[in-house]
C-alpha cells in the first residue's frame, strides 16, 4: 500500500497497534546535504506492508506511539542510518529493537551480511537490487522502485521469526540485549563536534599539539556543515585539515600552501581557520588530546595476539559466531596489554565464550597446542 496523505498514515498507525512486530526501512539521499533527506519510509506489520511518502504526509509523529510501544518489536537490518533518520525526524528512538544483521552473526553468517544475502539464505528468495542507487527524491516513483522498497521490509518479519527461534534454541536469545539497547541510545546519534577530529582520515600523523589544532578546525567545520546543510567535505576535506595542522599554519599564506584550500575557503573563513589553528597550538599542554595510536612506550604484543587470535578463531568456529562479532582486533590488543575496562570482549556473552579464557591464556593458566591437525586447549598445572 502506498501512503500519500495524512489520513491513510493515521489509519495505518491505528491498525499497526495490533501487530507484534513493525519492520522499518528508509530510502534517503545525503550526497549533497549534511543531514539525510528522508525520501521514503517503508514498514511492515504482521499483516501488511506500506510505503509512506514523507513528501506528501503532514506529520510523521503519528507513528511515535508505535515506535515507543514496547509490546511491538521493531525490526531493522543494519538499522543505524534508519534510526538516525527516525531520531532526527521524530525526536525519539524505537524500542525494543531486533536487528537481523547483528543477530545473523550469532547464527553462523558472515559479519555484516547484506539483506539480500540473508533473505536468500533464510527464505530462499533472490531479490533484485537494480534500484539500489536510484534518485529516491524524484516523483513519480516507478513500479520497480516501489517493489524494491517494499522488499526491504516485507521479509523482515519472517527473518525475525526464524532467527528468534534459532537463537532461542541455541540459548542465545538474550545475548544481544545490550547490543540492541545500545541502538536505542540517543547519544549514539547526537553529534559531538568537539570529538569529530578523532575520525579524521590520517589523523594518526599528528602530534598531540597538532591534534589540539585539528580539534578546533574539525569542530568549526562540523558546525558550518550543519548550518549550511552540506557535506562536511564540501567545506574542507579531512586530508586538508590534517595537512594544515601538520604545517601548523598560522597565516592565510601558510594555510593556502595546502593544495585546494584556496579554492574552498574565502578570506573570512580562511581567517577563522588560521585563528583556530593558532588557538589549538597555543592551548596549554595539559589540554591537548591524547593520541589514539599505541604509545611507543607500550610493549609489543604480536606473540600474544597470535595465540589469542587462534583461540578466538577456535571458539568462534565451535559456536557458529562470526570472528569479528566475537572479538575485534582493537579489543584483543587492549586485553593483551593488560587493559580490562570498557572492553566488549570482557563483558556479557563474549566473556563467557572466550573473554575469560583469554585472560587465563595470558596468565599462563591454559596452553595451546596442535593435536591431529587441530588446536588443543589444555589447563596448566599452575
Amino acid at each position: 500500500m502506498y501512503i500519500a496523505n495524512q489520513d491513510e498514515l493515521d489509519s495505518f498507525a491505528a491498525r499497526a497497534k495490533q501487530s507484534s512486530v513493525l519492520a522499518i526501512d528508509t530510502e534517503f539521499l545525503r550526497e549533497k546535504t549534511y543531514y539525510a533527506r528522508l525520501c521514503l519510509l517503508q514498514m511492515a506489520t504482521d499483516d501488511e506492508t506500506v510505503i509512506v511518502d514523507p513528501f506528501e504526509v503532514d506529520d510523521l509523529s503519528v507513528l511515535a506511539p508505535l515506535l515507543e510501544d514496547e509490546s511491538i518489536v521493531k525490526l531493522f537490518h543494519a538499522g543505524g542510518q534508519d534510526l538516525e533518520i527516525l531520531y532526527r525526524e521524530m525526536g525519539i528512538l524505537p524500542k525494543p529493537i531486533f536487528d537481523t544483521q547483528i543477530a545473523a552473526a550469532l547464527l553462523g553468517h558472515t559479519q555484516q551480511i547484506g539483506y539480500a544475502a540473508l533473505v536468500y539464505s533464510e527464505c530462499g528468495v533472490q531479490l533484485k537490487k537494480i534500484d539500489s542507487f536510484t534518485d529516491w527524491s524524484r516523483r513519480p516513483l516507478s513500479q520497480s522502485q516501489l517493489s524494491y522498497a517494499a522488499e526491504d521490509v516485507i521479509y523482515l518479519p519472517k527473518l525475525y521469526a526464524s532467527m528468534h527461534a534459532a537463537l532461542e534454541e541455541k540459548g542465545r536469545l538474550h545475548w544481544l540485549d545490550q547490543d540492541f539497547e545500545a541502538l536505542s541510545d540517543p547519544s549514539r546519534y547526537e553529534v559531538n563536534e568537539r570529538e569529530r577530529y578523532r575520525r579524521l582520515k590520517r589523523v594518526s600523523q599528528l602530534s598531540r599539539k597538532q591534534l589540539s589544532a585539528a580539534r578546533e578546525v574539525a569542530s568549526w567545520r562540523e558546525v558550518e556543515a550543519q548550518r549550511r546543510d552540506v557535506p562536511r567535505k564540501w567545506i574542507v576535506t579531512d586530508e586538508q585539515i590534517v595537512e594544515a595542522c601538520k604545517r601548523e599554519a598560522r597565516t592565510i599564506d601558510e594555510l593556502f600552501m595546502v593544495r585546494g584550500l584556496s579554492d574552498r575557503l574565502g578570506t573570512k573563513d580562511a581567517r577563522s581557520v588560521v585563528a583556530l589553528i593558532a588557538k589549538g597550538l597555543d592551548a596549554p599542554k595539559e589540554t591537548w588530546p591524547e593520541t589514539d595510536r599505541t604509545s611507543k612506550n607500550e610493549r609489543n604484543v604480536d606473540a600474544e595476539l597470535d595465540l589469542m587470535t587462534a583461540l578466538v578463531r577456535l571458539r568462534a568456529k565451535e559456536n557458529g559466531v562470526a570472528f569479528p562479532t566475537l572479538a575485534s582486533h582493537d579489543d584483543l590488543a587492549r586485553v593483551a596489554r593488560g587493559y580490562t575496562d570498557g572492553i566488549d570482549l570482557l563483558r556479557g556473552w563474549r566473556r563467557a565464550l572466550v573473554g575469560k579464557e583469554l585472560l587465563d591464556l595470558l596468565a599462563g593458566n591454559i596452553a595451546l597446542s596442535l593435536e591431529k591437525g587441530g588446536l588443543k586447549v589444555t589447563k596448566t598445572s599452575q
